[in-house]
């Protein structure tokens, strides 16, 4: 099984970006830990960061199979069973990449560090949560690795 962990825009700040929010955690050290959780899953895990929202979009068509993807890293080229979407603020704003995910029927868990329910307004609503298998936000850095534990499960069952 191959699980894609996508991360949107900013989180390659993450240990340094506003850590009463998001915690010291950095992104390299949520990977480190998938990597670790994974093992024990018996499942392969793919790992990708992005600032710019095409660059996302270009790698969910790659990952769902259905389009050509020259500008894609190769180790995303593949096709994923599944993936982990942490899209950062492209969570409550971008219909563009809902309609990927769902484009490409790629199942996914949506991850956020912080309580996106509890913080400003314009947070508190994910354009992206009614196309997932599940929503963790709030538990930091461990919600990735629930999240995991929870979309292996979801698809195994499915088998």
């Amino acid at each position: 099984m191959r699980i894609a962990v996508l991360n949107g825009p900013n989180l390659n700040l993450l240990g340094t970006r506003e850590p009463e929010i998001y915690g010291t955690t950095t992104l390299a050290e949520i990977e480190a830990r998938l990597h670790e959780v994974s093992m024990g899953l018996n499942v392969e895990l793919v790992f990708a960061q992005f600032n710019h929202e095409g660059d996302l979009i270009d790698t969910i068509h790659a990952l769902g199979g259905r389009a050509p993807a020259p500008g894609v890293a190769p180790e995303l080229r593949a096709k994923a069973n599944g993936a982990l979407v942490n899209a950062g603020a492209w969570t409550h704003t971008s219909l563009a990449l809902r309609d990927a995910l769902s484009g490409v029927a790629l199942p996914y868990v949506e991850v956020h560090l912080s309580n996106i329910f509890a913080r400003e307004p314009e947070r508190r609503h994910s354009v992206l949560a009614s196309g997932a298998r599940g929503v963790v936000c709030g538990l930091g850095a461990v919600g990735y690795e629930l999240a995991l534990g929870g979309l292996v499960a979801q698809l195994r069952a499915a088998k």
